[in-house]
């Protein structure tokens, strides 16, 4: 394993360890805002791991606020009985980044435990079969996880499929208009492409499901 993949490797295990430890202590219940969940998810990120830096936006999204895409902003909610939740968190660990998304459902409404379990083999198989390949554009990847989505019977909801990490903060294009670094269906160029330095880039697949006739969405993301 090389050096920048052990590293990254370990910056996740912690956000892995984050998350584990906020379902062990029952932090995600009914009437708790989402900004509320998400100030515990940062204090216990402190306590645990003396994390104190994130490098994008922390995400806690209720029930239909998990239909937005990343880049959506909905005004904020107050968690429900039997409702659906995600985190989306990117944790900086000695100088690394992680990038974790999940989702919990409160209760045992069978359609969101399916979207839930659907989501979480959609990842697998998607990351299964990304290792297989030779050649790959970031357009071809978004086609197949879109297709995945389909497969699954559902929509696909992200604007994008995964982007890259690395150690914080990561390459950056010279364009921003370049989309050479995200797994977005305007992105014609191979994502097995060598940084300016000529290292190898490591990539989030990035994962989400929606289902809009009953106003829910699911999202997983990992290295």
């Amino acid at each position: 394993m090389d050096h920048v993949r052990q590293n990254l490797v370990i910056a996740q295990q912690k956000a892995i360890e984050l998350f584990n430890a906020v379902e062990q202590r029952g932090l995600i219940v009914a009437g708790k805002s989402e900004s509320k969940l998400s100030a515990e998810i940062v204090n216990l990120a402190k306590d645990l791991f003396d994390i104190e830096n994130f490098w994008h936006k922390k995400i806690v999204r209720a029930g239909a606020n998990t239909l937005h895409p990343y880049n959506g902003n909905p005004p904020g909610r107050v968690i429900q009985d039997n409702d659906i939740v995600f985190l989306d968190f990117g944790p900086i660990f000695n100088g690394w980044e992680a990038d974790l998304g999940r989702t919990y459902v409160i209760g045992n409404d069978p359609i969101k435990l399916k979207l839930k379990k659907d989501v979480e083999d959609a990842w697998h198989e998607a990351n299964n079969w990304y290792s297989l390949q030779k050649d790959l554009t970031g357009a071809e990847y978004f086609h197949y996880v879109t297709e995945l989505a389909k497969k699954y019977g559902w929509e696909f909801g992200g604007d994008i499929g995964g982007h890259i990490v690395g150690h914080y903060p990561h390459e950056q294009p010279d364009d921003p208009a370049d989309l050479g670094l995200d797994v977005h269906p305007d992105n014609h160029s191979s994502i097995f492409l060598r940084d300016k330095q000529g290292n190898k880039r490591h990539w989030i697949l990035e994962i989400q499901f929606v289902d809009r006739k009953n106003n829910i969405g699911v999202s997983l993301n990992n290295y």
